[in-house]
């Protein structure tokens, strides 16, 4: 197994995602896309997009920002970020891009592709859920959660499964309410699992700054990724061929 650059376009500009196929004697269980932190694609989600692919699935780690662009420190991350937090329709159009690329590439209608997505990129995969995008569904790791101005929140859903710190300082309880009562309205099917202790940043095993509420978490991690991986396949199953 051996992982590709996956070049697909949007809106003009030039995707540079990582593709990892299963072996090709496996049979897929489904697609995934991999939406990034604030950074953009790195080996973090590369690593992610491996490990799908080593289960059956074909992974591709979204370059969300064009060109593979990837920030330095905190300043350029934001920024890189900015136009996507203020036109959500922009970020959920790239993930819409993403997931036909992934389909494409791996021969599974879209109605078998899952997005995944880890702070920054769990927003992203909420928001194509949001978007009314009818993929098999969308999964939040420490996400950012809030709805965007002017947003239906009776309109359809793809199912939502979401992976949350109870004490994630960018995204505290009242948000985790006011997105269950969001995907109430809309009547998704839904989940929100929330783990005691765990902050933002729970996967990361470079995240280190518990003051600021930021650290890995070793328990909250694996039971994340125990749920994801049952959601996959739940969302498989359901999905027509």
């Amino acid at each position: 197994m051996k992982g590709t650059r996956l070049s697909y376009a949007h809106d003009g500009e030039t995707m540079l995602g990582w593709l990892e196929l299963p072996d090709e004697t496996a049979a897929f269980r489904g697609a995934v896309v991999i939406a990034p932190t604030w950074a953009g694609l790195g080996d973090f989600e590369r690593g992610k997009a491996a490990q799908l692919a080593e289960l059956g699935f074909g992974a591709l780690a979204a370059d969300l920002f064009g060109g593979g662009r990837h920030g330095s420190d905190p300043d350029e991350n934001a920024n890189l970020i900015a136009p996507y937090l203020a036109d959500r329709a922009l970020l959920a159009g790239r993930m819409r891009a993403a997931v036909g690329a992934v389909s494409d590439a791996s021969g599974l209608t879209t109605a078998r592709v899952t997005t995944i997505g880890f702070c920054f990129g769990g927003l992203a995969s909420l928001e194509l859920a949001r978007s009314g995008s009818e993929h098999a569904g969308s999964v939040a790791f420490h996400g950012l959660l809030p709805r965007p101005d002017g947003t239906d929140p009776s309109a359809r859903r793809a199912p939502v499964l979401v992976l949350h710190g109870h004490r994630d300082p960018l995204a505290p309880p009242a948000d985790i309410a006011a997105l269950a009562q969001e995907l109430e309205q809309s009547d998704a099917d839904w989940q929100i699992h929330v783990y005691g202790r765990a902050g933002h940043a729970f996967t990361n095993p470079a995240a280190a700054d518990p003051d600021a509420g930021m650290a890995f978490d070793a328990d909250a991690d694996r039971r994340s990724w125990r749920a994801l991986i049952g959601f996959l396949d739940d969302v498989s199953e359901r999905a027509p061929a």
